[in-house]
């Protein structure tokens, strides 16, 4: 019976890539000169913890990072931006979460606009992914339309098409 997974990943090496980049972008513009912003990314929990003097420089690393990771081809939606909180002194400390996997709720939303959409395929959630089944490939890649069009709040990919 053919199936596959529709799953929320990061690809971590292009991120990486794009984290980089962005933080070369900040240190060599002429605005960022005197500043004591950083930019640091924890591979292990995968947060972005900026820690800037003000707004505008919160801003601009926000859309640098952004910028950069829209021209690795990674979906900005990935991205879970935190509250600002102060730091010590003047400084502004924000931290941003990149989501890996679905959620339940995401999940669940998936799985009834699946099972509303009346094609004869049968979604089921699996940890942090949805499996998808039926007999014929066609219903499958049907399903793959319809979750392309629908924003369900974070990048959708499709693996593991198996007959």
């Amino acid at each position: 019976m053919p199936t596959f997974d529709i799953v929320s990943k990061v690809d971590a090496q292009t991120f990486d890539n794009a984290m980089n980049n962005a933080k070369k972008e900040i240190l060599n513009r002429y605005d960022f000169s005197t500043s004591k912003s950083t930019i640091d990314h924890d591979k292990k929990t995968n947060v972005i913890t900026i820690v800037t003097e003000d707004d505008m420089r919160l801003k601009a690393i926000e859309d640098s990072i952004i910028s950069r990771m829209i021209k690795q081809n990674l979906d900005a939606k990935s991205l879970d931006f935190g509250k600002e909180q102060y730091a010590s002194g003047n400084m502004i400390r924000k931290e941003i979460t990149v989501k890996e996997g679905i959620d339940k709720e995401t999940a669940k939303k998936i799985v009834a606009k699946i099972k509303a959409s009346g094609l004869k395929v049968q979604a089921s959630m699996m940890d942090d992914q949805v499996r998808v089944q039926s007999k014929s490939i066609d219903d499958l890649q049907g399903v793959i339309a319809l979750c392309r069009k629908e924003d369900f709040g974070q990048p959708l990919q499709f693996i593991n098409m198996r007959n």
